[in-house]
């Protein structure tokens, strides 16, 4: 039996930037951390001539072109694995549609495991560029390349996003104390709901596309705000990259009328005057977590409880997608 997993992420500065109908233009800039909550794959090899596949539902099909999980069928695809003698089950910590990248880390992790299947070695990079290939170009989403990069290569990563579809990676340079006090002070709370990423992010993609001069203008900003956090982490200003969160999080939701509603915005409120200094909502929008920074924690959890989110407790992985037995 083979277990492989990879972390999912939260958004540290840049979140948007990250899609090809902006950075092939104008060139994308990311800081995102993976964190210890997972998304695991088994593969185990059967007796039986099918290929038996479990997630929220269960397939069983003799050839690759009859399943229905995309992700599957076309990472199979992608490594000419044989159609049989095989069971795929996949686990994850947390839901998917929730904003913490869950779809990138099912696919680095799927990968992963099918090649140590086959007894392949792949780098971080690589499996993050084939991860990428079968999600936007083979599937045609319409999503960025955080989720696969950071999920491949874990820690707390800056990516840069090149017009000729290169990315550069390289380690925060954070001080080990503000890293501890990071990790202490930033709290997630699920909203409740799940959303489709994709659908949220089309209409980014579509404007990017159509050159409209809002959209790029926001994304151009949200770049800054990435590099000035960038900038606050690394000297230990934690106090200026709260207050970059909240600026992050205004022009993030000029960029989709679905991005927020009332009852996060209520939270969001609620939260920054029972002592979050800085917030945003993760991932694409529409529902999944909202994000706080606080150095007075113990009334922002009370109040945040009380009124119906659960807190999601969590620390950063620097393992990135690994197998766990092999």
């Amino acid at each position: 039996m083979i277990i492989t997993r990879s972390p999912l992420r939260i958004s540290l500065g840049g979140g948007g930037t990250d899609l090809p109908s902006y950075y092939r233009d104008h060139t994308g800039f990311v800081i995102s951390a993976a964190i210890d909550k997972y998304v695991y794959i088994t593969i185990h090899e059967t007796f039986v001539p099918d290929l038996i596949v479990k997630y929220s539902k269960m397939e069983r099909v003799s050839a690759i072109e009859d399943l229905q999980h995309p992700i599957i069928r076309e990472a199979m695809k992608l490594l000419n694995m044989p159609p049989g003698y095989l069971e795929i089950t996949s686990m994850a910590d947390i839901p998917a549609g929730t904003g913490l990248g869950s779809s990138g880390s099912f696919t680095t992790s799927l990968l992963k495991a099918l090649h140590i299947h086959n007894k392949n070695l792949i780098h971080p990079r690589e499996l993050a560029e084939q991860a990428c290939d079968i999600e936007l170009n083979r599937l045609g989403e319409p999503i960025g390349k955080q989720d696969q990069y950071i999920a491949a290569f874990g820690g707390i990563t800056c990516f840069r996003y090149l017009p000729n579809d290169q990315v550069e990676a390289w380690p925060l340079k954070v001080s080990t104390e503000t890293r501890y006090n990071l990790e202490d002070n930033l709290l997630l709370f699920f909203t409740g709901y799940s959303r489709s990423a994709s659908a949220i992010l089309k209409e980014q993609d579509d404007k990017s596309k159509d050159h409209n001069q809002i959209m790029i203008d926001n994304l151009h900003f949200i770049k800054e705000i990435g590099e000035k956090s960038k900038e606050a982490l690394e000297t230990g200003d934690l106090h200026t990259f709260a207050e970059l969160m909240n600026v992050h999080w205004e022009h993030k939701k000029q960029r989709s009328g679905a991005m927020s509603n009332p009852q996060i915005d209520e939270w969001y409120q609620l939260a920054r005057k029972n002592g979050a200094l800085g917030g945003k909502l993760i991932g694409a929008g529409g529902g999944g977590f909202l994000m706080f920074y606080a150095e007075d924690k113990v009334a922002l959890r009370h109040v945040l409880t009380q009124s119906g989110m659960e807190e999601v407790r969590f620390r950063f992985d620097f393992e990135g997608t690994k197998a766990v037995i092999q």
